[in-house]
């Protein structure tokens, strides 16, 4: 099968799966239509297996098609590492890619890669936001260098640095808390839970607390960012988990408060990366530079 592939058509193979379309890989690439339905005609032949549904709406991968995803990025990323370590000869330069929550990238993360992009220019990184889950999976595909989550997945295939014990704190507007302080928690049964959705940890967090303490019957409301859910608990609508330093200020300035709901909460974050990924030169630098701050 190796003498059938060219890695051009890996790199055509991953542009559909990420735009689920071939016209938009066409577009990503620079290609004409005609150029990536013939690259992944010629996949489908050495591996002898059809790799997408043809839908209404673009395409989908087939079960062949979501086993080959994890060694085309893994034959791009070699090809980038040759390439990379080439370049280490003159100035480490080349793409680090990495996978960690909105909330965690604001508090913790903005002013060290400012950091680290000043002492390596040539270095390009590449962030993406998701939660625990769609992290791991991308790590377990090899789509990423590395992740940083809020848990420990505890996984033989994953290798977790723990960085940061991040405290948790349920915040609510001054009004919702005087209620509960003068009603008891029973007050909270008609108040609506404010999270990132239900993949995120937090919100898996939350709903064990709230069914603990009896707390039932919320309705819920997701929001894609910590920006959105602050401004919801100051406005008076609902409650949510988040990160104590994500609103240290606001706390201090009392523009909300915290509720009683427990003993303090806390979440270990850390850094993930494939026990079989070999890091690119410049992956390596970016790693050990997130390390050595968090210790």
């Amino acid at each position: 099968m190796i003498e059938l592939l060219e890695g051009k058509f890996f790199k055509t193979f991953i542009a559909v799966i990420e735009e689920n379309s071939f016209s938009r890989a066409a577009d990503k690439l620079g290609y004409v239509q005609s150029t990536v339905t013939t690259h992944i005609q010629l996949l489908e032949q050495a591996c002898k297996q059809k790799l997408f549904h043809r839908l209404s709406r673009g395409v989908k991968p087939t079960e062949a098609g979501l086993r080959l995803a994890t060694f085309a990025y893994q034959f791009i990323h070699l090809g980038m590492s040759l390439q990379e370590a080439m370049n280490e000869l003159d100035q480490p330069q080349g793409i680090v890619h990495i996978r960690m929550q909105e909330s965690f990238f604001l508090t913790r993360m903005s002013s060290l890669i400012q950091e680290f992009l000043g002492q390596y220019p040539k270095i390009k990184v590449r962030l993406e936001a998701g939660f625990q889950p769609d992290i791991l999976n991308h790590v377990l595909k090899h789509a990423v260098d590395f992740g940083i989550v809020p848990q420990n997945p505890h996984r033989n295939d994953i290798v977790f640095y723990p960085l940061i014990e991040e405290k948790l704190v349920f915040i609510a507007s001054d009004a919702l808390v005087q209620r509960v302080e003068s009603k008891g928690l029973d007050a909270l049964n008609d108040e609506i839970v404010i999270s990132f959705g239900t993949n995120c940890l937090y919100h898996t967090q939350a709903s064990k607390i709230l069914q603990e303490a009896g707390i039932e019957g919320n309705t819920a409301l997701e929001f894609p960012s910590i920006e959105m859910i602050k401004q919801s608990v100051k406005s008076g609508i609902g409650f949510a988990l988040i990160p104590e330093i994500g609103v240290r200020k606001e706390l201090e300035e009392g523009q909300f408060k915290t509720l009683p709901l427990c003993p303090p909460i806390f979440s270990t974050h850390g850094l993930i990366v494939h026990k079989d990924r070999e890091l690119s030169f410049p992956a390596k630098l970016f790693k050990s530079k997130i390390i050595n701050h968090f210790s």
